[in-house]
């Protein structure tokens, strides 16, 4: 897991880096601003493009300068920096880098405190106003000069953050904050660019190393952990030899009304194509016909009329409720029914979030280590009405907690967060996915691990991981606008065996 840092242990493991490297700060940011070049360099190849690079006169403009001077090296000779000297302060790696800066012929303009910023007619911005460390919305000179830059129309790439954006806590939503096209942040990247609250600063991101000793940012135990490709390949457990169906746990899905059978299908075949030896979809019985149709694999409980089907509860490793269920007094009388006889950890989905929303006596009996599954609307119903995604983060972290259970909050990021505390970042998917019924999905392949003997936090970062690795595969190489559930279900077992090669 690569772990996500808050701004006051960025600063932490800089300080932390410098002082048992050994480096002097001054060669840290050398080392930033070479590693932010590189990744320039070769994706802006185009050596005559005019380039601007605004500057404040902290340790992001230090960076800034540096950038400028490397960039000059590199023959782009058509750039220019402007400083916001909004103050007499400046650090001393700001002061350092300026004379390095003045030594070539890169022409150096300041915009002082009260002034109109000029107009610039450069293809591309780079900005290095100000860093990670802010605590505070833009106002003033700040804000004035960041509105004009966003008004320019041109393009944008921020260094280590956009000027005005905080990299974590809550943003305000009239915050002033540079529109980057794209941000090159330093180690890896900041909190709040993996919450929706970004989107209008932060289009895309890339992070570069910059030599930050991993060891000691370990050691931090910061609760919010981004999950990466290798997490996956250590949790995965490939089949042996002499394995049969028993060995895979039989899952069971509870899904589906006659209007609504699309979900209960496309959830099961998750859970089969995910791999649970056995797979059982507890569906009406005017479902049966669609099931055995989709997928023959697939056994069946037959819901009739109001009768609340008998089910050998000791059979099922795992069960996942809720696709396509319905939320009338059938439905509520089912989960009733689930919930007071089977004691194993569920997945919640979907309609059984909403009835658990409205009848709070069902708390008490949800087992320990279940999965809720919302997403914002049903996060919000569940647990009040939020106004922003990191309230959501804190009150998932409480009720997480407090219920004994994993809440996987699905978003561009999907956020798993466990009963310890700890908030996991999925880094898969992508907007082709975006399409109904991609939830059901997700539910069967969570539930499918379960019954394969992962545990529940396992499952939900596993479950999550290749779900949207498989949405990848099929939408980034190909082009493809929008890729369907059913694909992605199809998709998984060819996902899951190159995760295991």
């Amino acid at each position: 897991m690569l772990p996500l840092l808050t701004a006051a242990q960025i600063r932490e493991a800089d300080a932390y880096t410098i002082a048992n490297e050994p480096i002097a700060s001054i060669d840290l940011m050398e080392r930033a601003s070479k590693a932010f070049v590189g990744w320039f360099i070769n994706h802006f190849p185009d050596k005559k493009q005019s380039i601007a690079v605004y500057c404040g006169t902290g340790n992001n403009g230090g960076d800034g300068l540096a950038i400028a001077r490397m960039l000059y090296g590199h023959q782009y000779k058509n750039l220019d920096v402007k400083i916001a000297r909004f103050s007499d302060k400046a650090t001393d790696n700001f002061n350092e880098n300026l004379k390095r800066l003045q030594q070539t012929l890169v022409p150096i303009a300041e915009i002082r405190k009260g002034e109109t910023p000029p107009e610039d007619k450069s293809e591309i911005i780079i900005t290095a106003i100000l860093g990670s460390g802010l605590n505070k919305p833009l106002d003033g000179d700040y804000k004035r000069l960041v509105d004009h830059i966003n008004n320019l129309d041109k393009t944008i790439v921020a260094v280590d953050v956009p000027t005005g954006f905080f990299s974590d806590g809550e943003i305000p939503p009239d915050a002033t904050a540079i529109k980057a096209d794209l941000v090159i942040t330093f180690q890896q990247p900041k909190i709040n660019f993996l919450l929706p609250e970004s989107a209008p600063y932060v289009k895309c991101w890339e992070a570069v190393n910059i030599g930050i000793d991993e060891k000691f940012t370990q050691s931090l135990n910061s609760p919010y952990q981004l999950v990466e490709e290798k997490d996956i390949r250590k949790m995965l457990k490939p089949r042996h030899k002499f394995s049969n169906k028993g060995t895979y746990g039989h899952a069971l899905i509870v899904a589906g009304q006659p209007e609504t059978m699309g979900a209960a299908l496309l959830c099961a075949s998750a859970s089969a194509y995910t791999g649970a030896g056995l797979t059982t979809a507890c569906v009406p019985q005017s479902g049966l016909t669609a099931l055995n149709s989709y997928m023959p694999e697939v056994m069946a409980i037959v819901r009739q009329g109001t009768e609340i089907p008998e089910i050998e509860w000791d059979k099922f490793k795992a069960m996942g409720i809720g696709p396509g269920l319905g939320k009338d007094n059938y439905a509520l009388d089912l989960i009733t029914d689930i919930l007071t006889n089977y004691k194993k950890p569920v997945v919640i989905d979907a309609d059984a979030l909403n009835l658990l929303s409205e009848n709070k006596h069902l708390w008490d009996q949800v087992p320990e280590n279940s999965i809720l599954t919302p997403h914002m609307k049903e996060f919000d119903r569940l647990f009040g009405e939020h106004t922003s995604w990191w309230q959501r983060i804190q009150t998932g972290i409480k009720k997480a907690k407090e219920l004994k259970l994993y809440i996987l909050l699905k978003n561009d990021y999907t956020l798993i967060i466990t009963p310890e505390g700890k908030i996991y970042f999925n880094s898969t998917s992508n907007p082709a996915m975006a399409s109904g019924g991609m939830g059901d999905v997700l539910t069967g392949i969570i539930t499918s691990l379960l019954a394969q003997y992962y545990t529940s936090e396992e499952a939900c970062i596993i479950g999550a991981y290749i779900h949207g690795k498989a949405g990848d595969e099929l939408a980034l190489p190909n082009r493809m606008n929008v890729v369907l559930p059913n694909q992605v279900a199809a998709r998984l077992p060819l996902t899951m065996a190159k995760l295991m090669a």
